[in-house]
């Protein structure tokens, strides 16, 4: 077959851009870090001292290094929440660390100063590096483009500098410079990082084209319909940023009433210290009850009490490949009651492989004849669909030929010859026109049935008559039917698939899970729309998903879930819980060891409330020695600790996988990838 255009090359290797280019902030580039780092090692030395029996000069330095390092960031925020009129945790926790120093507990608030600082660091360089992963996509459209002269002259100039209505001309293995509509050429372009399709795309003459995605084969002319700061990858930035500004992190349950707490405590302590001055009491007697009483109300073990469940959960979860990025996401997870999910990278495994090998009645061709021939054919191209032929020959352990005078024309096929014969291989639609043999309406008929199944069909030609024809579809994961099943029982309500993948794929694979509502052709934009649709009806959204283009959605959800090995780089910097192994039967299970982790906050809740109220009515009643005091606080403190640990016992990951519903015969068909034949 001769190339259609002049300019058409032998396809290049098709590297997909799915992850953006990484921009690391470096984790001592911000200040939280340092002050962090800096309070947590004069911690450790004083501690050494202070254990070591040195006097106590030796170890007070390193302390007071401690609070004043680590204190800064949190006395700053504090204070300028208190010039705002309100009252935060941070302000209250640098009072009662500079309380317990006043009254001989300087070890005890110094490692209550070192918390806090670390706690703030890490948030402050999980949210750089979400800002550096959103400007890092930007990266993915290139920086220049050759544009054409009026002449038909090139020109290289910055993609910032192209205008509506220029052409520009793509190369084969080159990224597109901008949004636009193909003018002349043909080609097939990679553009998972927009719709999320496993297989590169035909393009030709009037088909849109997106800014950042790879020209596989062929060249392409393309007239720019859209400035660069309104292209689609533009957008996606713009939709991860809003969504993330607006869709602010929820707070620990503790959290929702910390300002109240706040207030209430220190009113309560200033009261304690000025009604018995008054009436007479001593000074020093007054503040030792006042400082008592900071410490035994001191938020401490409730803080605890919903701490060490949370992160018992995300250990647990650690061990089993779930990465849970915070407690306030784990907590988050257990609330969610609707589903989303995407298909390819997702629910499916993101590699096309070949699942019918149909000979045509009179070729005199066997199955692994027919797909020996088309992967000898299809052995030089880089082509996703060829290395599904010639992965698919090699499983069978078939003899490949060699192949010469191989030719490529782009959105149409490959021919070569095999075996003294001229075989052709591609898109039923281009090829089978142009055969005037009868078996050709038998070979349309075969393609039509398996494309209405959902594969993607490759008619095979041998000296120029239809041989056969090959689907070719992206597999089902192996547990994606039974944790389709499994959400739907946590949450009472299947989940919706959503997708920029075609409606026809999208239906099958939905059927073959057990999905009914099904969003299929969506670009970035729609994704979101969809979950705030839902959010706006009030539900808690979880959407699970792998690529650049499921991120604005990942971003807007209530929670986000991305696949670690398949996930690009900024999905996986969106999400707020990564799948590091891709096994999808995970999710459900984490949602229901996070609904474990909050049946336990409540129960240290109550222990902890029981505590406090007893040692706070000891102390304004009667007289509590500063020794039970402490010793009550810190005993509440061990052992809604020890009930949190509950959570890291391998028992508490098996219960939450009981309930899990078994695999249908079915869905095992299915998930092994043995999909029916039609």
């Amino acid at each position: 077959m001769p190339h259609t255009l002049a300019e058409s090359a032998p396809p290049a290797p098709l590297i997909r851009p799915a992850a953006a280019p990484r921009r690391r902030t470096p984790v001592f580039a911000l200040s939280e870090t340092r002050w962090a780092a800096a309070s947590t090692t004069a911690f450790l030395l004083g501690l050494a001292l202070h254990l070591a029996g040195a006097p106590p000069w030796a170890w007070a330095g390193p302390y007071a290094a401690a609070y004043l390092t680590g204190g800064w960031e949190p006395a700053r925020t504090g204070l300028r929440a208190l010039r705002e009129k309100t009252l935060d945790v941070d302000l209250l926790m640098i009072v009662a660390a500079l309380g317990a120093a006043a009254i001989g507990q300087v070890m005890d608030g110094a490692l209550l100063i070192v918390i806090f600082a670390t706690s703030g660091a890490v948030e402050a360089l999980a949210t750089a590096r979400t800002a550096d992963s959103v400007r890092g996509l930007l990266d993915l459209a290139p920086a220049t483009a050759t544009r054409l002269r009026p002449d038909g002259t090139e020109e290289t100039v910055a993609t910032e500098d192209l205008a509506v209505g220029d052409v520009i001309l793509v190369r084969p293995g080159e990224r597109i410079g901008a949004d636009g509509r193909v003018r002349d050429g043909a080609g097939e372009v990679d553009q998972a990082t927009i719709t999320g399709e496993p297989l590169p795309v035909a393009k030709q003459r009037g088909d849109e084209v997106f800014a950042g995605t790879l020209n596989g084969t062929g060249a392409l002319r393309v007239t720019v319909e859209r400035d660069a700061s309104d292209s689609v990858i533009a957008r996606i930035v713009a939709m991860v940023e809003e969504a993330s500004e607006t869709n602010a992190p929820t707070q620990l349950f503790i959290e929702k009433v910390e300002q109240r707490y706040s207030v209430g405590i220190v009113a309560a302590t200033l009261a304690v210290f000025a009604v018995p001055l008054a009436f007479g009491s001593a000074l020093s007697d007054a503040l030792l009850r006042a400082m008592t009483f900071m410490i035994v109300a001191s938020p401490c073990a409730v803080v605890l009490a919903t701490m060490p469940p949370l992160l018992s959960a995300i250990a647990n979860a650690g061990r089993h490949g779930v990465l849970v990025k915070s407690a306030v996401v784990m907590e988050r997870l257990g609330g969610i009651d609707t589903v989303a999910l995407d298909k390819t990278g997702t629910l499916t495994e993101g590699t096309p492989r070949v699942t019918d090998i149909r000979p045509l009645t009179g070729s005199g061709l066997t199955e692994d004849a027919l797909l020996a021939s088309a992967a000898a054919a299809e052995r030089p191209s880089e082509h996703p669909l060829a290395r599904a032929v010639v992965d698919a020959a090699r499983g069978r352990g078939l003899h490949i030929g060699d192949a010469k005078d191989f030719a490529s024309v782009p959105g149409v096929g490959v021919t070569a010859v095999v075996d003294g014969h001229t075989v052709a291989v591609g898109a039923p639609a281009r090829l089978l026109p142009a055969t005037e043999d009868p078996s050709g309406d038998l070979a349309a008929a075969v393609a039509s049935e398996l494309e209405a199944s959902g594969r993607t069909a490759v008619v095979v030609l041998r000296d120029g008559v239809p041989a056969g024809v090959l689907g070719v579809a992206d597999q089902l994961r192996p547990d994606a039917a039974v944790t389709v099943a499994a959400l739907a029982e946590l949450t009472g309500s299947a989940p919706m698939l959503l997708t920029g993948d075609n409606p026809r794929a999208a239906a099958r694979l939905a059927a073959d899970v057990g999905i009914t509502d099904v969003r299929a052709g969506l670009l970035p934009e729609n994704k979101v729309a969809a979950v705030r649709e839902q959010e706006a009806a009030g539900r808690r959204v979880l959407v699970v998903g792998d690529g650049v283009n499921d991120a604005p959605a990942l971003a807007a959800a209530h929670t986000g879930v991305a696949m670690g090995r398949a996930g690009s780089d900024l999905a996986l910097e969106t999400a707020d819980v990564i799948v590091v192994r891709d096994e999808l039967a995970t999710v459900p299970r984490v949602i229901a060891l996070s609904r474990a982790a909050r049946r336990l906050v409540v129960q240290n809740l109550v222990i902890a409330s029981v505590f406090i109220t007893v040692l706070v009515v000891w102390d304004l009643a009667g007289h509590l020695p500063l020794p039970i005091g402490v010793l009550g606080h810190e005993g509440s403190t061990v052992i809604v600790g020890l009930n949190g640990l509950r959570l890291l016992r391998e028992s508490a990951w098996t219960r939450a996988a009981e309930g899990m519903p078994r695999r249908t015969p079915d869905a095992v068909e299915v998930a092994a990838g043995e999909a029916p034949r039609t």
